[in-house]
């Protein structure tokens, strides 16, 4: 069993060193843990119900269990759903039960990354939390709504914690240097002005990064290098980029993606572009969005824009990274800059809606091949009228059902190559009509 709070073997992180040990101490939490907020109040008095902190790296779930072990009379277990089995954890929920019954004390469990189990391993933990055997406390960077199971969010309040400001960050790097004697003296001599802000703005919310950057910093930085922001974080590696190829980031940027496209901004479309492929994302699944894109938000309002973004994925193919990056900002930039419909899209919902309703009506007689003699029997292409015969090349012909006559799914807008599919529609309408 693998208990995350049992004490590091090896040299400690300035992360971990400087990590706090009361609720007064957290910076830029009190929104989430003061003493006049619900969760603030359950901890202070030894209350907690089962729990979910759900938020950013980096951004105190750990540290707000580890104060809560320090507080609660309860038997505390801690145990890390990446390294332990889902029979470890059943061993722990078994001793648990026992010490319920027999000491009538239950068991705070903190489970980290909760969000690794999946909805077999979940349901395990139900029965311990009905009876008042186990209280869960679990953190996740993953949005509980798609990764926990209804039932175990049912039993369960979940605590949004936010993303650390800049603020916050820069903060926290200041109580830093001043508590810890292994960086304070070598971080007065090295630290200039704003250069804890440029701390706070690579890590992304992520105190953890922040506090390991500025002890990298302070204790390996080169002497004689330039002590300014674009030296250090390119001595740094790279700049931190807050992006989960699995998670929700991942999620959040391809809708944001996609919804700056339909709104016609080419900036914030090449920026949440880049974000992605910095981040390590696969450019087919963009490019694979990217056609999406053009069928559901253009459409027939300019039908070369589905030819592009399917180029563009051949490009992806060809190409590969890095050099397909300007295919699918090429695209990005022509899709944004294209008149949008979503006509199509409407209509398929709405074709899906009556479906889904159940009407799923015969197909008239008249549509309908003989190729038999007993199906010409039996009425089959009887009244059907050959379009191409007609003088006006469309025939006066229903062709929906007779339950679904005149509905109408399809209706194009006055905007790019679709106005002039409104105008044909409309011509064969009126010539069907005479």
């Amino acid at each position: 069993m693998t208990e995350l709070f049992s004490g590091s073997k090896g040299p400690v992180p300035l992360s971990e060193r400087v990590r706090p040990f009361n609720l007064n101490e957290l910076i830029g939490l009190n929104e989430v843990i003061g003493e006049n907020t619900p969760f603030g109040a359950q901890i202070i008095s030894d209350s907690l119900t089962s729990s979910i902190l759900w938020g950013p790296a980096g951004s105190g779930k750990t540290t707000i269990a580890k104060i809560i072990s320090k507080r609660t009379r309860n038997f505390f277990s801690s145990i890390s759903a990446v390294l332990s089995s889902i029979k470890e954890v059943k061993e722990v929920m078994i001793r648990a039960k026992r010490r319920w019954q027999e000491e009538g004390r239950s068991t705070l469990l903190f489970i980290d990354e909760i969000h690794r189990y999946n909805r077999a391993q979940q349901d395990a933990f139900l029965p311990y939390l009905e009876e008042g055997s186990v209280i869960l406390l679990g953190t996740t960077t993953e949005n509980p709504s798609f990764h926990l199971t209804e039932a175990l969010l049912s039993r369960c309040q979940v605590i949004v914690i936010p993303l650390l400001s800049k603020e916050s960050i820069v903060k926290i790097l200041e109580n830093a240097i001043k508590n810890d004697r292994k960086i304070k003296e070598k971080a007065e001599t090295k630290i200039k002005a704003g250069l804890l802000e440029t701390f706070a703005d690579i890590s992304a919310g992520d105190a953890r990064f922040a506090l390991n950057a500025l002890e990298s910093f302070v204790l390996h930085y080169p002497e004689g290098m330039g002590i300014d922001p674009p030296s250090i974080v390119k001595w740094l590696s790279k700049s931190k980029i807050v992006y989960d190829r699995s998670g929700e980031e991942h999620y959040n940027l391809i809708s944001a993606l996609h919804k700056s496209i339909r709104n016609s901004d080419p900036d914030a479309a090449l920026y949440y572009l880049y974000r992605m492929l910095e981040g390590g994302e696969d450019p087919l699944y963009i490019a694979r969005r990217l056609v999406r894109v053009a069928i559901e938000d253009i459409g027939n309002a300019d039908p070369v824009a589905l030819r592009l973004a399917l180029s563009a994925k051949d490009a992806v193919d060809f190409l590969g990274m890095p050099e397909c990056d300007l295919a699918l900002a090429q695209t990005v930039v022509y899709l944004c800059a294209s008149p949008k419909s979503n006509s199509l899209y409407v209509a398929a919902s709405e074709v899906k809606k009556d479906l889904k309703e159940g009407k799923r009506y015969p197909v008239p007689l008249h549509l309908r091949n003989a190729p038999t003699k007993l199906m010409e029997e039996a009425g089959y292409g009887e009244g059907y009228i050959y379009a191409h015969s007609e003088e006006q090349g469309i025939a006066k012909m229903e062709c929906l059902p007779l339950q679904l006559k005149n509905r109408k799914y399809y209706h194009p807008k006055e905007t790019g190559y679709e106005k002039k599919i409104k105008e044909w529609l409309d011509l064969w309408k009126k010539r069907k009509e005479t």
